[in-house]
């Protein structure tokens, strides 16, 4: 298929323009504390934006629609979380973070319960990181291969090379400006895309909650009580979890917090990325449950290898192709490939970080300079943007890229959730007993993640979906919360036995 010159021109034009506003900030004098936190000057409004935009990305713009379009709203459920993890936040994190001052998320683990536990929680933040680049990776080679029926996985590594030297080069700075106009323009793209498909339908905009309405697509999913599916309740408590985890103790929100002028700067950022997310998040639904009626009206306009379930993701890249207006066509995909650029450099730039701060200056070198930590920024970016190509092409191929990316932030979150809960809430927990709930996590995490695989052949097979992958976190991140607490407390009781 070939992209007309007026979407070509578009499409070049923004690209060259995102990625050298973005570069430009590497002509600054730089200190680590500017590549990481942007030295503490930027203003609420930006970070919001970005807050937004690292939530949006890429898996929101084409997973989102991708998944409504195959089943329903089951999944928006997980949306409906985020205001109460965003208060928690505010409450709790923002504050803390901004008292320790330290630019790693994972120092204050270490002054509860050592320094095994800012290295454990380190580890986990970096596996779920590689996870989440190369998830956003695949899905930005979908509207390409769609466009041009480019190779996938060339798709991959070429747009893998690309983000890696942007991240190396732009820092935090960049990573929020572009991310703020990205924002824009997304949710600018996305009205245009609903306001087209609604008014081509032959009887008008009705037609699409006519037909989706008789489908069922705008289910929010079973009430049941029932955890070992996607259950409204399996998702609701699985999202609150997961976004507890992102706005409480994920790096790249921290950076953002930190990158505030003040705490009550960093606490109105929070709110408005995290709220400003939960409508638009709706949008993307609607899109997507939208281009299901739009295709059922109009079935000729589908090819044959995009009706099949596994092809969900791919029928939103290919209607911003086939679908919109010249012009408009180019800028949307430019903007969802810039915005998943500027999304995957976040977790480079907050990766870089975590090497630099809770490896490289805790074992390695504990007095570098500027110019060594610099070195070392640039280098561990380079490492990571190489990873997550690796992991980008191993997504190629997965039926949806939004529940393969759910099922591994689960696992590899490692229950560090509850490791923090623990620290915030059981004051009196040692770092020993913090360490048999971690040790008590893994393996029931460990069980979760593998028993599927282990249990296939050998006549269990109804044993394995006990509860639903999703859980993962959930599981892992009580247990250690309640094993840490139980095993402290046991000891605490013993002690006062002992001593009557």
């Amino acid at each position: 298929m070939d992209l007309p010159i007026t979407d070509l021109v578009v499409f070049v034009v923004y690209m060259t323009a995102i990625i050298a506003f973005g570069v430009s900030f590497s002509f600054r004098k730089r200190t680590p504390k500017d590549y990481t936190t942007g030295g503490g000057r930027l203003p609420s409004w930006a970070i919001g934006m970005s807050i937004f935009a690292t939530f949006v990305s890429s898996i929101s713009f084409l997973a989102l629609p991708g998944n409504a379009y195959l089943s329903n709203w089951n999944g928006f459920v997980f949306s409906l979380s985020i205001p109460i993890a965003a208060w928690v936040a505010v409450k709790y994190f923002v504050p803390l973070y901004r008292k320790i001052k330290s630019e790693s998320a994972y120092y204050y683990l270490e002054t509860r319960f050592g320094p095994w536990a800012r290295t454990y929680a380190s580890i986990c933040y970096l596996f779920t990181q590689l996870a989440r680049m190369g998830a956003i990776l695949y899905l930005l080679a979908l509207p390409m291969n769609a466009l041009f029926g480019w190779d996938i996985s060339t798709i991959i590594i070429c747009t893998g090379v690309s983000v890696i030297i942007y991240a190396m080069l732009g820092g935090i700075e960049a990573v929020v400006w572009t991310d703020a106009i990205q924002g824009i323009v997304l949710i600018t793209g996305a009205l245009v895309c609903v306001s087209v498909v609604l008014f081509s339908m032959p009887e008008g905009p009705q037609q699409v909650i006519k037909v989706a309405n008789e489908a069922n697509k705008f289910s929010l999913g079973s009430f049941n009580f029932d955890f070992t599916s996607s259950t409204f309740w399996m998702i609701l408590v699985y999202g609150l979890f997961i976004n507890l985890q992102n706005f409480g103790i994920d790096q790249s929100y921290v950076q953002r917090y930190l990158s505030a002028k003040n705490e009550r700067e960093a606490v109105r950022s929070t709110w408005f990325g995290s709220l400003l997310y939960v409508p638009v998040s709706l949008l993307f639904f609607f899109i997507g449950t939208a281009l299901f009626s739009y295709y059922q009206v109009y079935p000729e306009l589908l090819p044959e290898d995009l009706k099949v379930g596994a092809s969900a993701d791919k029928v939103f890249p290919y209607f911003i192709v086939t679908g919109l207006p010249k012009g408009v066509t180019g800028l949307l995909i430019a903007s969802i490939f810039a915005a998943g650029m500027s999304t995957v450099s976040t977790s480079v730039n907050s990766s870089a970080t975590v090497l630099l701060s809770d490896f490289y200056k805790k074992y390695i070198n504990k007095s570098a300079s500027d110019k060594q930590a610099m070195g070392v920024l640039f280098l561990t970016s380079f490492v990571m943007g190489g990873a997550s190509i690796v992991v980008g092409l191993a997504f190629n191929g997965v039926s949806s890229a939004l529940d393969a990316w759910w099922a591994l932030s689960s696992i590899f979150s490692g229950g560090i959730l509850g490791l923090f809960l623990l620290g915030l809430i059981a004051k009196h927990v040692s770092g020993k007993m913090a360490g048999i709930g971690v040790l008590v996590g893994v393996l029931v995490i460990s069980w979760m993640s593998l028993s599927p695989w282990l249990l296939t052949g050998t006549g269990m097979e109804d044993y394995q979906n006990t509860l639903h992958t999703n859980l993962t976190i959930v599981l892992g991140t009580v247990t250690i919360f309640v094993v840490g607490f139980v095993a402290s407390n046991l000891v605490s009781l013993k002690l006062k036995i002992e001593e009557k």
